[in-house]
């Protein structure tokens, strides 16, 4: 039976704008049949596997996303003395074992040289292409199968192993993510606010012109939001390997980024930076489940924050009643209240 780790976490930000729909509104979505700000698992993913908390922590064990490994291996192998039409040629072949290559592009010679679609590569996969690179271009000769099936690694990129990887043309690299991310909502309805703004010239002087150099417009709310993880820890391990130890390093910055963390979108102009006020962290091989549910009514008010606190404990405390246990144990951490902290929660969820 797998062990669940559940994270519940309520964030206030002020008037921001972290994640933007096409039109560059604040994303939104109806719950309850109100309109919510929305943050999605996607935006908020990224912005913790690149922010400097996981960086440093798990320095060594990060991937990279790209569609253009294959322009460096490229540029490698110019570099190593390998002739144009070799080089391209031995490009194509490791590039297309993640991905399919895209078409040739007279306007853009090397474009050819890229994949389709986004890849995650992790440390150990780069570390095999490019020593590869230096076998063919010592001994000029083309990649065999065997020399392009080697370079399916083991591998500890704790970022793919807790997010996952799916390569559609690839998939014996696929790897199925440990940790869910639901879409951040606000436990409230919201109104997306616009702000008319201008700018002025210095050099104005106003003898001529007394108007506004330039004149803008953009979107914004602000927010309590509810944000959901669900943590498969043996998955975790397993993606990496067995290894225990750099699985829990990985939970703890995963805790760490996802309380402290947000989606840089638009902060020159907002400063919206936040830490979560409350976590609620259970631990079990029960089924897990979202408490989401707790602010299906909007909540509405002045104290929205210790309201959201009081709804989201109730409907724990409810489904316990009804459902029986739904984990094992806890561990809560309350900025409001100055109860628990962030280390608590950590050390919780690498017990």
């Amino acid at each position: 039976m797998s062990t669940f780790i559940q994270l519940h976490l309520l964030t206030s930000y002020p008037p921001s704008n972290l994640n933007r729909d096409d039109l560059g509104r604040p994303k939104t979505a109806i719950m309850g049949g109100k309109t919510r700000l929305r943050v999605s698992s996607q935006s908020l993913k990224r912005a913790w596997r690149t922010s400097d908390i996981f960086s440093e922590a798990m320095k060594g064990h990060v991937g990279i996303r790209t569609k253009s490994m294959g322009i460096e291996v490229y540029n490698a192998f110019k570099e190593k003395g390998v002739a144009d039409g070799k080089a391209k040629e031995w490009t194509k072949q490791i590039a297309a074992v993640f991905g399919k290559c895209k078409k040739a592009n007279a306007a853009k010679p090397l474009e050819e040289l890229e994949i389709e679609q986004l890849a995650h590569f992790s440390p150990e996969e780069k570390t095999s292409i490019f020593a590869l690179v230096d076998k063919l271009a010592s001994g000029a000769v083309a990649p065999t199968d065997s020399d392009l099936a080697l370079l399916q690694k083991k591998h500890t990129a704790t970022d793919i192993a807790m997010f996952g990887r799916m390569l559609a043309s690839s998939p014996a690299y696929n790897t199925e993510a440990a940790v869910q991310v639901a879409h951040a909502i606000t436990v409230h309805a919201v109104a997306v606010e616009d702000d008319y703004f201008t700018a002025v010239d210095d050099l104005n002087n106003g003898e001529e012109d007394l108007g506004a150099a330039h004149i803008g417009e953009t979107e914004f709310a602000s927010g309590l939001f509810y944000l959901y993880l669900c943590i498969n820890r043996d998955l975790l391990i397993e993606n990496l390997g067995g290894d225990q130890a750099l699985a829990n390093k990985a939970l703890a910055s995963l805790v760490e980024t996802a309380a402290k963390v947000a989606p840089n979108g638009k902060q020159n102009s907002f400063a919206s930076r936040a830490y979560a006020s409350y976590i609620l962290a259970e631990k079990g091989g029960q089924q897990p489940r979202s408490l989401s549910v707790a602010y299906l009514k909007p909540l509405r008010g002045e104290d929205i924050l210790g309201k959201a606190i009081t709804e989201i404990e109730t409907k724990r405390a409810n489904m316990e009643k009804t459902y029986g246990k739904c984990a094992d144990t806890t561990k809560t951490m309350n900025a409001e209240t100055g109860e628990g902290s962030l280390s608590d929660i950590i050390s919780f969820v690498k017990e």
